[in-house]
């Protein structure tokens, strides 16, 4: 008997698409971002303060500019289309990431990653697409395995971008990039079917400047926006002194490098994991609890990383804390989702994804900073109170979403059948 193969229903397609080119260009990306500075010396600034400050600059500049952007991209989504949006976007990094390959200066690199950040855009694109186009019931666990890919692809990236960097040198790794985004950009616009079209009336139905409104006016939205801002700041305080802290803790160590990107990367491969199993539990049993029990596990993971007393002692705390990272960043996203009407998703999600590139750029400084002033040891409890900050919002004033919604008539999005507010007219 020949057993008959059961198509993949739409929403699985798409989101094992977006899953396969969302890991290609985060993998692309963590292939040359780690090694930015070396570019910057290559490029003729040999002093190593300016080493410094300019490397400062490159990183910092696409943040800047897509904090005011993403909102747009993700308004226009609404408007005409999110797989239009998913397919600019990774096509944009292609081409800033060729025109980066050819910077002659320093200051042509910088002007590239500003243009990077100005076109891209692509995972809060990514995120709307998924989000939109597939059942209610089942957004937490889509939105969790897409986070995967971005976890997946920056601890793989950077391991084969050094080994690349040694043997071909920097510049050519840019090219590839712009070849791997091209190809997923061509496997999305291809492969990946929009199920929920943007009708006309939906597109003209909200502006801009409502979409804000919106979000600032829903209570429920605005404490996701602070969570998302807190707890992503709280995470990446550590990130630009840890390799500083192990070398504290391990002052004799002759392969420094090697332990320090093993122990860093072991959160990355737990998220991988742990982030579609805390999806499926937030969809079961509500989004409270499981957010409440990932950052409770977070912020122990992370004040426990405080005290230790040896490097390997945070190898089981980075896997805690991957853990629960895994539960956090996604679950609020999936909730944002839920929480808004589909006609204007899109804006909203590149509104949550705005909280998220601010607390990009907040966390990382404020860590360099905090070092520098009262230690390292310190910035793993400052991170570890700020998530206990995040924790008591959540136990307060964060409000869950409890079972299926109910119908509100033929055609209705099933969110309004729930207690976020109607949507303004405009």
């Amino acid at each position: 008997m020949v057993r008959s193969r059961v198509p993949l229903e739409p929403w699985r397609k798409n989101l094992y698409i977006m899953w396969l080119s969302q890991f290609i260009a985060m993998a692309g990306m963590s292939l040359v971002v780690p090694f930015l500075p070396f570019f910057v010396r290559d490029l003729g600034v040999s002093d190593a303060d300016e080493v410094a400050r300019w490397s400062g600059y490159v990183f910092a500049g696409p943040f800047f500019v897509s904090f005011f952007l993403i909102p747009v991209w993700g308004y226009l989504g609404d408007r005409y289309g999110r797989k239009i949006m998913v397919v600019r976007a990774i096509f944009g990094l292609a081409i800033s990431q060729a025109l980066i390959g050819l910077s002659q200066n320093v200051e042509m690199l910088f002007l590239f990653r500003m243009l990077q950040g100005a076109i891209s855009g692509f995972i809060s694109a990514a995120l709307a697409l998924v989000s939109a186009n597939t059942p209610r019931e089942k957004a937490g666990y889509a939105i969790g395995v897409l986070q995967t890919s971005t976890a997946s692809g920056q601890v793989i990236g950077p391991m084969i971008g050094g080994t690349l960097a040694d043997f071909i040198g920097i510049r050519p790794i840019f090219f590839i990039v712009a070849v791997l985004c091209t190809l997923a950009g061509a496997l999305v616009f291809t492969t990946v079917r929009e199920t929920s079209p943007i009708s006309p009336h939906e597109g003209r139905a909200h502006s801009f400047m409502s979409n804000y409104r919106h979000a600032f006016s829903s209570r429920e939205l605005r404490v996701a926006l602070v969570l998302i801002f807190v707890t992503q700041a709280a995470i990446l305080l550590v990130n630009p002194i840890f390799a500083l802290y192990v070398e504290y803790l391990e002052p004799v160590q002759v392969y420094l490098a090697t332990i320090a990107g093993t122990v860093f990367s072991v959160a990355g491969l737990f998220m991988v994991f742990s982030s579609p199993w805390w999806g499926k539990r937030a969809d079961a049993q509500g989004y409270r609890k499981n957010l409440a029990l990932a950052i409770a596990g977070a912020t122990i993971a992370y004040i426990a990383q405080g005290l230790v007393t040896r490097a390997w002692h945070l190898i089981p705390l980075r896997a805690l804390q991957g853990f629960c990272m895994g539960g956090i960043i996604p679950i609020l996203y999936s909730y944002v989702s839920k929480r808004t009407e589909l006609s204007r998703r899109g804006g909203l999600m590149g509104i949550a994804s705005s909280s998220y590139i601010l607390a990009s750029m907040v966390g990382p400084t404020l860590g360099g900073q905090l070092a520098a002033a009262i230690g390292l040891r310190a910035n793993f409890f400052v991170a570890g109170g700020l998530l206990l900050v995040a924790l008591l919002v959540v136990q307060t004033v964060f409000v869950d979403i409890h079972g299926p919604a109910r119908h509100a008539g033929a055609g209705a999005d099933p969110v309004l059948a729930e207690s976020a507010p109607p949507a303004e007219p405009d």
